[in-house]
């Protein structure tokens, strides 16, 4: 047995915003993918995936909804038969390894699921969304159901609010100088620390206030841009978005990246934002002049994300 494949994802625009309702932009990233399989004899790593698929068991078995039901006893009968997620998505990245798991399982085992075939109507988004954000909280304790969807659909999608979603067309790529791209940390991020860290700061006043105003300004401008192909203004808007996560969300950057961080906005070389929930893991990048970028990053290990 093996099953589909699916793929990362790199939410481009909206980290953290879109906890609190405001604009994201999610695509796939299909360097990275995972699919079930089975085997004969279990690998050490795929042993821990098939314990972890047995915790996920339990917890669909006691997941109390309307929206969904599982054919769990298949799925029981499958794990005691081996099978694992075979995935090449690095774990704590900020690429959806969780959420290509889920959009798996959700595959494989959901009754009268929806399928990417279907005529995606914004309610049906919001249901899947639901769904997944549901079953992904196993993971995280809080998900917005984002990545698994992404990863499900493998088309980009537009968030405009929690109950607002269409699946979008984004320009094609451009054979320029300039890219997106994925600084690697090398640090594994933990996704829930830094959630928790961002519900405490949003007991403060001042920056519930930055985030609805500055925060959601530049996000959403940075939005509009790229889906409009604006690359002059785009990269205007990601500069201010840059400042603003560096002044404000300093506990999910590295340490050793504040420099970095601070050195492109100075330098307007390239800019840096938080890639998921940061704190590790990749960190995203915007250049208007790749190869060079490259050069000054040489200590750093870089992917191509997109081309403008």
């Amino acid at each position: 047995m093996k099953g589909p494949l699916f793929y990362a994802k790199i939410l481009l625009f909206g980290e953290y915003g879109i906890i609190k309702d405001s604009k994201g932009l999610a695509i796939p990233y299909n360097s990275y993918q995972g699919a079930l399989k089975k085997t004969e004899e279990l690998t050490e790593e795929a042993k821990i995936s098939n314990k972890n698929l047995t915790k996920f068991y339990t917890y669909l078995k006691e997941l109390e909804t309307s929206l969904v039901t599982f054919r769990l006893e298949e799925f029981k009968a499958d794990i005691e038969d081996r099978m694992y997620f075979d995935s090449s998505i690095p774990m704590g990245y900020g690429v959806g390894s969780s959420g290509a798991l889920v959009a798996s399982i959700y595959d494989k085992y959901a009754d009268d699921k929806i399928t990417v075939l279907e005529n995606l109507t914004r309610d049906k988004l919001l249901k899947l969304k639901q769904i997944f954000s549901l079953m992904e909280s196993f993971f995280h304790g809080q998900s917005s159901g984002l990545d698994p969807l992404n990863s499900y659909l493998s088309i980009p999608i537009l968030i405009n609010s929690k109950n607002d979603l269409e699946a979008r067309g984004i320009p094609a790529q451009q054979e320029g100088k300039g890219a997106v791209f994925l600084l690697d940390s090398e640090i594994i991020g933990e996704t829930e620390p830094m959630i928790n860290i961002f519900m405490n700061k949003m007991k403060n006043e001042g920056f519930r206030k930055m985030l609805n105003e500055d925060f959601a300004k530049h996000t959403d401008a940075c939005i509009d841009d790229f889906l409009r192909g604006n690359v002059k203004s785009l990269f205007g808007n990601v500069k201010q978005l840059s400042k603003v996560v560096l002044d404000n969300f300093k506990p999910m950057i590295p340490q050793k990246f504040h420099n970095v961080w601070q050195k492109g906005i100075e330098s307007n070389d390239y800019y840096l934002k938080l890639c998921g929930s940061g704190g590790g893991g990749y960190i995203l990048g915007f250049t208007k002049d790749f190869e060079k970028t490259k050069t000054i990053l040489k200590n750093y290990k870089l992917e191509l994300v997109y081309r403008f």
